[in-house]
């Protein structure tokens, strides 16, 4: 991952990370990257000190935050008006399937298994499985597909 200090044409300021710097490069000539205070697409690099690792008691240095805007919240990715429509609707599914359908936790690859096999009647379900154990019931035709991580909810 790579920070990257960025200003946008009307010289607001703001930072955003990046899997890489091609990632970066291929998301701004995309118009992925905007700045999070105008929406401008116009956004370049902005003059970066770097962080070396020492030895040693490390150093801390108070930063002053941004002010939070309508658009931003502290600790929020700095995301495109398309990033955020998707990631809205990614949300709604998901709240969707959790309020509509049954949670049975670990116990989802063995419900989903009687299921396709006809030992319980067909219902909807959500629950917890490995990759191993999904792996394995794709492999079995088993239809399952994973509920989608959304930024913001491992923090």
């Amino acid at each position: 991952m790579i920070r990257y200090a960025l200003r946008c044409e009307r010289g607001h300021e703001f930072e955003s990370w990046f899997q890489s710097s091609s990632v970066y490069d291929s998301q701004r000539k995309r118009g992925l990257v905007t700045c999070p205070a105008c929406d401008s697409a116009k956004v370049e690099k902005a003059i970066m000190a770097p962080q070396i690792s020492r030895k040693g008691k490390p150093k801390t240095i108070d930063v002053p935050a941004a002010a939070p805007t309508a658009e931003t919240t502290p600790n929020q990715l700095v995301m495109s008006p398309q990033e955020r429509e998707l990631v809205t609707k990614l949300r709604e599914l998901r709240d969707h399937v959790v309020k509509n359908a049954d949670n049975v936790g670990k116990k989802f690859p063995e419900e989903a298994r009687k299921m396709h096999y006809g030992e319980s009647k067909p219902r909807s379900i959500y629950g917890e499985a490995t990759s191993e154990e999904a792996r394995s019931l794709v492999e079995e035709g088993v239809e399952v597909a994973p509920l989608p991580i959304l930024p913001g909810d491992r923090n």
